[in-house]
């Protein structure tokens, strides 16, 4: 996931995801929603310290861009403890949809600042240059497709 560092491998983005702002409404009851990306200065963060996160963010909106660096003790590298740490009320956090979509769409957490755009993160099918995927990777990437209601490979972006 993320973005590709390393030009040498064969790589096929076969999903992308929008960022979000996202909190609990507990969290959000005690500390305010944000109504703009400058609003987040005064909130506290849940940092994800991996490729496609960090406390750096640019968002836009109507040609407009505004940078905003998060503000927050806690930083994690791990999916599991981001989670961990904004469902116990600890901060918001800036995070692909994916990560929360089952609590999105039940309401366990509450999506903020909908009106501005956050970059997309992808998802990427990644071989060595030169050789074609193998049975086995290939059935693999069919299957995390169906699972996440992604496009066929016929409609994939091949890069």
């Amino acid at each position: 996931m993320g973005r590709l560092v390393d030009s040498r491998l064969t790589a096929r983005r076969i999903a992308s995801s929008p960022h979000a702002v996202l909190a609990t409404p507990s969290y959000f009851a005690r500390s305010g929603e944000p109504a703009k990306p400058g609003d987040l200065a005064g909130h506290e963060a849940v940092i994800y310290d991996q490729r496609g996160g960090g406390p750096a963010w640019t968002f836009q909106r109507d040609g407009a861009q505004i940078a905003v660096t998060l503000k927050g003790r806690l930083r994690v590298s791990a999916a599991e403890g981001l989670r961990a740490a904004v469902l116990a009320n600890a901060g918001l956090a800036i995070v692909s949809e994916w990560m929360f979509a089952p609590e999105i769409a039940d309401g366990t957490v509450k999506v903020v600042l909908k009106d501005w755009e956050l970059p997309r993160i992808d998802l990427w099918a990644v071989s060595p240059a030169g050789r074609t995927a193998t049975v086995k990777a290939r059935t693999f990437t069919e299957f995390v497709q169906e699972v996440m209601h992604l496009p066929s490979e016929a409609d994939s972006e091949i890069l």
